[in-house]
């Protein structure tokens, strides 16, 4: 029965992220993962991970009701930290060739795994409203927040490889710049994220 319980949140919670109505969550993984190749999938996982360890602890304050927020805020929010993630990106790709991209990126390895954190703290209270409506009146879902996060988790890995993927299409195959990538990559994104706030 328990074991049931688990699938069927694993379930909601890859479904909820693999969703084409979970669209502004897609659009900050798109701009998560612009800078980067296939052959840094390494990197990826790990940005994904942090992201994923952010909302995973707002998601279960808010369902169990240890923190209180106002949607409305929310909303205008997420947004906001694609937008960013975009501006950082195309900062990044003005100062120069990639491989002093690469060198920073080396230096400063915490630094987008930390940003990806806070990120995730903000759509995990996104993620929240969602699972207190399917939870109901439960005071301690305690297997139901793990298994829902599991397969946010699972939902966000799947995403980032076929973006990963198509980036190695564009770049490899029909041999386009990275640069150019990244720039337009993230301009798609900023342009969803501005939308999206001028909508909130």
């Amino acid at each position: 029965m328990r074991m049931s319980v688990f699938q069927t949140y694993l379930k909601l919670g890859f479904f909820h992220i693999f969703n084409l109505q979970a669209y502004d969550h897609l659009v900050f993984l798109l701009a998560l993962c612009a800078p980067y190749v296939l052959a840094d999938w390494r990197r990826v996982v790990a940005l994904v991970t942090s992201f994923t360890v952010g909302h995973s602890l707002t998601l279960a304050l808010a369902t169990l009701g240890f923190v209180q927020y106002d949607v409305k805020v929310i909303e205008t929010l997420i947004p906001i930290t694609i937008l960013l993630t975009c501006l950082l990106n195309m900062r990044q790709t003005g100062r120069g060739q990639e491989r002093r991209l690469d060198r920073q990126r080396s230096v400063l390895l915490a630094l987008p795994n930390l940003l990806a954190a806070i990120f995730g703290l903000i759509h995990g209270l996104g993620f929240s409203s969602y699972l207190r409506e399917l939870l109901g009146r439960q005071s301690r879902p305690v297997l139901e927040l793990l298994a829902f996060n599991l397969g946010v988790e699972l939902g966000q890995l799947l995403i980032v490889s076929i973006i990963l993927l198509i980036g190695f299409v564009v770049l490899h195959l029909l041999h386009a710049a990275r640069r150019d990538w990244i720039l337009v990559v993230s301009g798609a994104a900023a342009g969803v994220a501005v939308v999206l706030l001028l909508g909130a």
